[in-house]
């Protein structure tokens, strides 16, 4: 059986994700079926990991477990050192609008709202100050490079620039994780490819957590960890070489992602990076915290 490997206790607090013994049971037709059978995984901050594996594994019943999108039945999930378990759903909602950010395969845009609303959305209804609300809008906009069409519905949008107000709308709230969920599984090769460039770079960037569940064994190739399950079971979990360096067939982050603006975590803002950036998003953007007032 595979055994995952122990870590070394000064990395216990760059832990962002910590799941031990996670079980998951549905009742479906009589039967239950056990998706998840007592899963341990460690996820340290900064990582992008790659969940992979067959239809009916259980990756995307791990993904909502460990976002507490569900409840387990068995086990605990903490995630930054908030056990799930000890929230009610509403206390989940809200550490969910706080902490994460998801990006879906089918991009859950509203249409009867334009790019930018879309974007702001989230934030809104969270409590935050409209005019904060759209300024932060904005900049995760500009930073996934689809400001021009900040002010047009999804119809109006191809399928590559709708997945970049998904991932914007996961930026803008200045996420500790981001979630994806087969984010280019509707996308042809050419933009699956700009995709995933973009999400290694703001990784980068920012050192955000990204978590991808994935059929695709070219976006596999991307993440620094890649986990394969089978039967509700890791299987595997394997390290990889420098995703910029990898022969996965996607092409390498391209340059003018370089410059972008950084997403510092816990509410600091730093310093502007010098020069501007080629999408004049150099403006550095404080994690989960408000603007700072003048």
């Amino acid at each position: 059986m595979f055994q995952r490997k122990t870590q070394p206790a000064f990395l216990e607090n760059h832990r962002i994700i910590d799941a031990k013994g996670v079980w998951k049971r549905y009742d479906a037709g009589g039967h239950r079926v056990e998706a998840l059978r007592g899963i341990d995984l460690v996820v340290r901050r900064g990582e992008v990991v790659a969940v992979m594996g067959p239809s009916g594994c259980g990756k995307t019943t791990l993904l909502n477990c460990l976002s507490g999108l569900d409840v387990i039945d068995e086990g605990s999930v903490k995630i930054a050192g908030q056990d799930l378990k000890e929230l009610t759903d509403n206390q989940r909602t809200d550490f969910r609008a706080r902490s994460m950010g998801f990006v879906f395969q089918t991009y859950n845009l509203l249409p009867v709202l334009t790019g930018v609303e879309n974007v702001e959305l989230p934030m809104l209804v969270g409590g935050v100050r409209p005019s904060v609300a759209r300024k932060r809008a904005e900049e995760a906009i500009a930073m996934v490079d689809v400001g021009a069409w900040a002010r047009h519905r999804p119809a109006e949008m191809s399928g590559g620039q709708r997945q970049r107000f998904t991932i914007a709308r996961a930026l803008a709230t200045r996420p500790q994780i981001v979630w994806a969920d087969e984010p280019t599984g509707a996308l042809d090769s050419e933009t699956s490819a700009g995709i995933m460039d973009l999400m290694v770079a703001l990784n980068k960037q920012n050192d955000q957590t990204f978590v991808w569940v994935t059929h695709s064994e070219e976006v596999g190739a991307l993440a620094k960890r890649l986990i394969r399950m089978r039967d509700g079971r890791i299987t595997s979990d394997t390290t990889a070489e420098d995703p910029s360096s990898s022969p996965s067939g996607l092409r390498p982050p391209p340059h003018e992602w370089g410059g972008q603006g950084h997403l510092p975590m816990n509410g600091e803002e730093l310093a502007p990076s010098p020069g501007p950036s080629p999408s004049g998003a150099a403006r550095h953007l404080p994690m989960n915290g408000e603007e700072k007032r003048d």
